[in-house]
């Protein structure tokens, strides 16, 4: 197995996994939607400092290598920093041609990097943005990040909204003040999908059911922006992603991404980390075991094809 130098890349925000799988699951064409795609990604770019160069970034999506992602879902209010209630770590490997497609609970209590202190996972956002976010699940997987995407989740709801609406497959029914979700296959809006993947306390198997809605209403967004029927709507569903996603994806480097990486898109698999909710001093955490937080490690790192030692 191959070892890779441990590296960290900047990029904050999350259109990474929307625009990110569309574009490995379909590509971009003609002029219009080319020059539209371009001008979101202008305003989407966002880079932070990193210890590896851009060029060095920019190669390894050249040669094809494994790479990671740092899919990050927040609310920000006027006035409020806000917090990261979606995590989501993607492994992508064209060699094997899969995605492993991780969600965190918020609720993880973990050392937060730069603080020097154990809290919930997704405090690592409000405390220190996008930077001490990815620093704190760097520590928590032992792995680095390389790319990451942020998305404002009230903007969620205009990319739906601008798709048409997506189709998902319900397991339970559940209500959720004025709207109902019965079981079977749904159709839903914006304000109804972001609903849909919020609502956990009520679901029988907690935050662990809400990540599976979170995964279905992804791979239905997916589905749904790389179907021939929404090239039309090409345009606005790029400036609906722009307004609302920042990243440091470059054009090319996506443009890249969706040439080498398109068959990895195809091929997603969902892990689970496994935890147990525990009160301390009258707050409720997610307690991971050593060995359940070292089996994921080394099922990511497999994944990059990382030295499992270093």
């Amino acid at each position: 197995m191959r070892r890779r130098k441990r590296r960290r890349l900047n990029w904050r925000n999350i259109i990474g996994l929307f625009l990110f799988m569309i574009l490995i699951a379909g590509g971009i064409y003609g002029f219009t939607i080319y020059k539209s795609f371009n001008k979101a990604v202008a305003t989407m770019h966002e880079p932070l400092g990193d210890k590896q160069s851009k060029e060095q970034q920019t190669e390894a999506i050249k040669k094809k290598e494994p790479f990671s992602v740092l899919m990050l879902g927040v609310d920000e209010r006027e006035g409020d920093s806000g917090r990261s209630d979606t995590m989501i770590v993607l492994t992508v490997n064209p060699y094997n041609n899969s995605v492993k497609m991780l969600s965190i609970p918020r609720d993880t209590m973990t050392e937060i990097v730069g603080k020097g202190k154990e809290d919930k996972i997704n405090h690592a956002y409000a405390f220190g943005g996008v930077s001490m976010a990815v620093d704190t699940v760097e520590k928590f997987l032992d792995f680095p990040i390389d790319y990451y995407v942020k998305i404002n989740m009230e903007g969620f709801k205009d990319i739906v909204d601008t798709l048409g609406g997506i189709n998902v497959e319900n397991d339970f029914a559940f209500n959720v003040g004025e709207y109902n979700f019965p079981t079977g296959k749904i159709h839903l809006n914006g304000e109804e999908a972001l609903t849909f993947i919020r609502m956990r306390y009520d679901d029988p198997n907690g935050d662990f059911g809400r990540q599976e809605r979170q995964r279905q209403v992804i791979q239905a967004v997916i589905k749904e922006g790389a179907s021939l029927s929404s090239l039309a709507k090409a345009p606005d569903i790029f400036h609906a992603i722009g307004s609302n996603v920042k990243t440091n994806l470059t054009f090319d480097e996506m443009m890249d991404i969706q040439k080498n990486y398109k068959d990895a898109g195809r091929n997603i698999e969902q892990l689970v980390l496994h935890s147990e909710g525990k009160m301390i001093e009258n707050i409720y955490y997610g307690i991971v075991t050593l060995a359940e937080q070292k089996r994921i490690q080394e099922e990511l790192k497999s994944q990059l094809e990382l030295n499992i030692e270093s």
